[in-house]
């Protein structure tokens, strides 16, 4: 009996270690389960489609600098004064002595015809475009052909022939809404050579302010 009684009491602090030692592993164990497990926060399908780049860039498409009321931040009647403090960089360009019709250009424009801004008795009153870099109001270009000007403005152009060359055109094509006038002009081939916007009657002198 007391040899029974020994090995019990030998085996007792053994075994309630043991036990104390499984319990609390099973508990952390549990713990750690329990912290692994956690979902996530929810993410809506349209921030995974839709990243920073692609918002930039459906931005940038629908957006268009050319207007049929203006150029960015500039509106047709605008003063010398109020045009320059909306422009905020460097032009060159001034009225000839006697002359109230003149042109205005960045400087970085080679010439008006390139790029200009006309303005006629003090006032803005349309801007001229030789350069395919720039894109129309509603997507024109120069270099586009007359059939892709027609599939993009339809029974809005009106064509007249060009004064000055055999089987070129204008493209006239009134805004849908308010003021202002897009003319596109071609050569013989039907390309699109340049561009203006600008009001009436001012957007069609055709020599512009000569």
């Amino acid at each position: 009996m007391l040899a029974g009684h020994g090995e019990a009491f030998r085996a007792g602090p053994q075994g309630v270690t043991w036990r104390w030692l499984v319990i609390t592993g099973v508990a952390l164990a549990l713990a750690l389960a329990g912290c692994g497990s956690a979902a996530p926060p929810p993410v809506a399908t349209s921030a995974l489609n839709t990243t920073p780049s692609t918002t930039a860039l459906s931005k940038a498409v629908n957006v268009s600098t050319a207007r049929y009321d203006g150029y960015g931040e500039l509106r047709f009647g605008m003063d010398e004064t109020a045009f320059e403090q909306a422009w905020a960089g460097k032009l060159k360009g001034a009225a000839a002595p006697g002359s109230s019709c003149f042109y205005k250009s960045p400087a970085a424009a080679a010439t008006p015809r390139d790029f200009g801004f006309m303005f006629e008795s003090g006032r803005f009153v349309r801007y001229d475009v030789g350069n395919a870099t720039e894109t129309a109001p509603g997507g024109g270009k120069v270099g586009m052909s007359e059939a892709q000007i027609r599939a993009l403005y339809g029974t809005r152009v009106v064509v007249q022939p060009h004064k000055y060359v055999d089987g070129a055109n204008y493209l006239r094509i009134t805004a849908p809404q308010g003021a202002g006038i897009l003319l596109f002009e071609t050569d013989e081939q039907g390309k699109v050579t340049r561009w203006r916007v600008g009001v009436s009657p001012q957007v069609d002198y055709v020599e512009g302010c000569s």
